[in-house]
């Protein structure tokens, strides 16, 4: 971001409490779009984000998180030992001139700590305060433990996700996680529109499973209405078809989506096989879904004999959604990637240029961006307690001698 005040949350104060990915992923997006994010830490380790992602790096003495860069971005860390009264009345004091607070323990935990709710608003009437969990803050599971991987199990996506002759997989990210910090991100920007009109705040009460349940289009009605239970398919969608990875000449795979009856009529053209669309097994997307296996078997027939470069280029004048299934060295050559920014690179004080995902979506006119990196422990401490809460030196150094901070 070149103006950090041009963002849309530009002057919203966001105090982040919580760890790991659900809550400080939606600080993350908080602070992308401008917010001032203030996230507090335990003194002796901090979030354990700091470690998680580790990898060894070339002329690095220890493994080096390059998880941390990118979810702690844009955000001021503050150590306070919040299980000490004076930490607990430090974080009161902030969280009251703050604008949101977001957290993730467990239900409770901040009740026992002074930092309930009541007492909050008690101090900051507008306070919107984001609360992450497994279960949500109500019902019969609440005090549980939750983690993103129960989540995903109960909100429905690993029943769905791997092959059907396999056990239920997880998708290769922290996606029930992710979508708790997405959706809590929308509920605080919601929640601060509903403030302009009331001068009230409110809670955003997020479960994970419920995050990850909004994800699961029909699933539940399939099942009350008509008695379908939706299974692992692997690759495909049931009843829609041709949409599947193929295999190419090179060994390596395209995704083609040609289901909609007049994109496939364009890959039969491609095909060289237009009399495909009169062919009653293809003619229009019930009979292609019944037949699935078939067609997906006389594609796959056809993309094998073909380089996946010289398929794409077909698929693509032909007007047909296909392309590579990308790793990451795809993605950093990628010219699409480039023009759009969609990787940016930004300095890292001992990796040098470290290249990540940028801020997503695209605002035109009050655009989001990066301004620095996840800080050191505690690398805040001190400027916020002085500037936010008018601390002195002789105070800071009394609050660092007794391991507050």
């Amino acid at each position: 971001m070149s103006d950090p005040d041009q963002g849309p949350l530009s002057g919203i104060r966001v105090v982040e409490m919580g760890t790991l990915i659900a809550g400080p992923f939606c600080g993350q997006i908080l602070g992308d779009f401008g917010a001032e994010v203030i996230k507090i830490e335990d003194p002796g380790a901090g979030d354990p984000m700091r470690r998680w992602g580790s990898e060894e790096i070339p002329d690095h003495d220890e493994p080096v998180s390059l998880w941390w860069p990118v979810i702690a971005r844009n955000k001021q860390s503050v150590t306070l030992n919040l299980r000490t009264e004076r930490g607990q009345g430090l974080a009161r004091d902030l969280i009251g001139t703050a604008d949101v607070l977001v957290e993730n323990f467990r239900p409770g935990t901040l009740e026992r700590w002074g930092l309930g709710d009541e007492v909050l608003r008690a101090v900051n009437p507008g306070l919107v305060t984001a609360r992450v969990t497994g279960y949500g803050q109500t019902g019969p599971y609440a005090p549980r433990a939750g983690f993103g991987s129960v989540g995903e199990a109960m909100g429905g996506l690993r029943h769905v996700t791997g092959d059907p002759d396999g056990p239920p997989s997880r998708v290769g990210v922290s996606i029930g996680d992710s979508l708790a910090g997405l959706f809590s991100a929308l509920g605080v920007s919601m929640a601060l529109v509903a403030r302009q009109r009331t001068g009230r705040g409110q809670v955003v009460d997020t479960a994970i499973y419920e995050a990850v349940l909004a994800m699961m289009e029909s699933l539940v009605p399939q099942y009350a209405k008509a008695g379908v239970t939706r299974e692992r398919t692997g690759s495909t969608l049931p009843g829609v078809a041709p949409s599947n990875v193929y295999p190419t000449a090179g060994g390596g795979t395209v995704v083609i989506g040609a289901n909609r009856d007049t994109v496939f009529a364009r890959l039969a053209q491609v095909m060289g096989r237009p009399n495909l669309v009169e062919d009653e097994r293809y003619r229009d997307h019930d009979a292609r879904g019944q037949h699935q296996e078939e067609l997906d078997e006389l594609i796959s027939a056809w993309t094998s004999t073909r380089g996946a470069e010289e398929l794409l280029e077909d698929l693509h004048a032909g007007g047909i959604p296909a392309g590579l299934v990308y790793t990451a060295a795809d993605m950093l050559s990628d010219e699409h990637f480039a023009a759009r920014e969609a990787i940016t690179t930004v300095m890292h004080r001992t990796l040098g240029e470290l290249p990540m995902q940028n801020v997503t979506p695209k605002l035109s006119s009050t655009p989001g961006g990066i301004r620095h990196l996840g800080p050191e422990l505690g690398e805040h401490t001190d400027a916020v307690l002085s500037s936010v809460l008018g601390l002195d030196d002789a105070q800071l150094r009394e609050l660092h001698a007794e391991g507050v901070v």
